[in-house]
């Protein structure tokens, strides 16, 4: 366990493993960034919980350095993406949540942009 602060101002809280930021830590941007969660050789790695100084954040999986896995995102207006995420991208299916409109809606996302949205009969044949 240990801290650094850089040049820049960013500044991490964890765990080390051969001087690398491995294991789990915080890491905090001076812009306002932050993020926390699992690491692997200076990447964040696993599960980890990622927020701006805007609003936004993102909840789940990464893997060398980005989203991938399951993971939750929510913009700072309260949309928010709930499903799968490839090397950084929206990939595979999910749910999208318009507050303005309360509802949800589903579909299927490839490399970072949707492809199509589901009607309620196309779920229950998915689910």
């Amino acid at each position: 366990m240990g801290q650094y602060q850089w040049n820049d101002g960013s500044q991490y809280i964890g765990e080390w493993q051969e001087n690398k930021i491995s294991g789990i830590g915080i890491y905090s941007w001076l812009d306002g960034r932050k993020y926390e969660g699992e690491w692997e050789s200076n990447n964040m790695e696993g599960y980890g919980y990622y927020v701006w100084n805007d609003g936004r954040k993102y909840e789940g999986m990464y893997k060398d350095d980005k989203k991938h896995g399951f993971g939750i995102y929510t913009w700072a207006d309260g949309r928010c993406y709930e499903g799968y995420w490839w090397k950084g991208k929206q990939h595979g299916l999910g749910t999208y949540f318009v507050p303005k409109e309360g509802k949800v809606k589903y579909g299927l996302w490839e490399d970072g942009k949707r492809i199509e949205w589901f009607n309620e009969e196309d779920i229950a044949d998915i689910n």
